[in-house]
């Protein structure tokens, strides 16, 4: 064994392998005349970069195998290749490219027989209504969704189409009903990935509830889980509000140092959150200057990017704070709100798993 050998960072193995692979199967095809044997390693290479928010990289990786590969893909990776391609865009806020991908993938999927997929296809359509700012008919579309995917027995689907209404409620401003269906996607995922995903949105509808101690119990149990870098970078920047939430200056500048350090492979709407929340926690603390400064950096970020209703909320903030000695996050509670025996329900059942991950 080399002493020496330098260790490569695990994101460039992991990336290396994948380019290792692409080359491989690319090589089989010439061989034996089949584009089609290409497209496995092209799928997981743009999961990989999907993972690691490298979203642009993602979608060309996809285009590339839509283009070259697609009239060679079978029905059942034509499905899921358009379906990828469309939560891609959708990411990225280009609500139009991601519903015709949608729209396109759920045909497919009809014609296939395919009803898993047919689902999903209405699920991200359904979302993709969420980001345009129609949450009321997101959340009516999700409903018939659900009912279906009960009828017919697909759990994953059903948890998906929970965890849409969740968003539209929560975008809907009824924090108290996202937090439950939040939940209830939560139990019925099986993948890890999703189930932490919709832990961390628990604990971001219990903080906004005004129960920081479940909000932590849900954010902290998320990062020990280890999770992909999109929901790392969440679960922090919420452990950081947390933290300003309680007034905490050490928990707050931990947090904030964690984040900073993520910054450079965050996507426009998640680096949009880091600032926005780090002025929130700045102006908690009293300082009101350079919580304007990281407001108007937001505020910029969202713009380029086209993030419309975070400009909305930042532009809200910022003129709450112009002028006034002291500042408080309009959308926050600063004691907490549960009242009702389903969200008991939420906050108990945190417990209980933070206590047996201990």
């Amino acid at each position: 064994m080399d002493c020496h050998r330098p260790v490569l960072p695990r994101a460039t193995a992991a990336e290396g392998a994948h380019i290792h692979a692409i080359a491989q199967s690319a090589s089989e095809a010439r061989r034996l005349d089949d584009a089609g044997r290409v497209a496995p390693s092209l799928f997981a290479y743009a999961h990989f970069l999907e993972t690691e928010l490298r979203l642009e990289e993602a979608i060309d990786v996809l285009t590339t195998m839509l283009v070259v590969v697609g009239s060679r893909l079978s029905p059942s990776d034509a499905v899921a290749a358009r379906l990828r391609f469309a939560r891609v865009q959708r990411k990225l806020n280009r609500f139009d490219e991601a519903e015709a991908a949608y729209v396109e993938a759920g045909e497919l999927a009809r014609r296939a027989g395919d009803r898993y997929s047919e689902l999903l296809s209405r699920i991200g359509r359904a979302n993709t209504l969420v980001g345009r700012g129609n949450p009321g008919e997101a959340r009516r579309q999700l409903e018939g969704v659900l009912a279906d995917a009960r009828n017919a027995g697909e759990q994953d689907a059903e948890a998906r189409a929970e965890h849409g209404i969740a968003v539209a409620l929560s975008h809907g401003g009824q924090p108290d009903l996202a937090a439950q269906h939040y939940w209830r996607a939560y139990e019925l995922y099986d993948e890890e990935d999703s189930k932490v995903r919709a832990l961390s949105d628990v604990g971001v509808m219990l903080l906004t509830l005004g129960d920081s101690i479940g909000a932590e119990q849900a954010l902290s149990e998320v990062i020990r889980r280890g999770p992909p870098p999109e929901a790392a970078s969440n679960a922090m920047i919420e452990l950081m509000h947390c933290a300003s939430f309680r007034r905490d200056h050490v928990g707050f500048a931990r947090w904030r140092e964690r984040c900073e350090q993520r910054l450079p492979d965050m996507p426009p709407n998640i680096r949009t959150d880091f600032y926005l929340k780090q002025g929130i926690g700045q102006a908690r603390f009293g300082r009101y200057r350079r919580a304007t400064e990281l407001m108007k950096q937001a505020l910029e970020i969202a713009g380029a990017a086209g993030l419309h209703e975070f400009e909305f909320r930042i532009e809200r903030i910022l003129a709450g704070l112009e002028g006034c000695e002291q500042a408080r996050e309009p959308q926050l509670a600063t004691e907490p709100v549960i009242h009702t025996a389903e969200l008991r329900v939420v906050s108990d059942s945190l417990a209980l798993l933070s206590r047996g991950s201990g």
